[in-house]
């Protein structure tokens, strides 16, 4: 796997677990301000939520890149 579709992959998992991990811990505000959503979170805690994507992403890269890389699973014999 060359350097830019190690870069895409990760990307793409990154966004994956990011998307995964983002309704974990919401909760609505119980008196919502005069033109906010009922339904928006009252502290989504974006910044944990992509330090844990960050982490967790990381690692399934990993896997996927030993996968790739040891030829596991092969595409190009097919």
């Amino acid at each position: 796997m060359g350097w830019v579709s190690g870069i895409i992959v990760y990307i793409l998992i990154w966004w994956m677990v990011f998307f995964s991990i983002l309704p974990f811990g919401n909760h609505p505000e119980t008196k919502p301000e005069e033109g906010h959503a009922e339904s928006a979170p009252a502290k989504p805690r974006i910044g944990l939520k992509m330090l844990a994507t960050t982490c967790i992403s990381t690692g399934l890269f990993g896997v996927a890149w030993w996968i790739i890389q040891s030829d596991l699973i092969s595409f190009r014999t097919l």
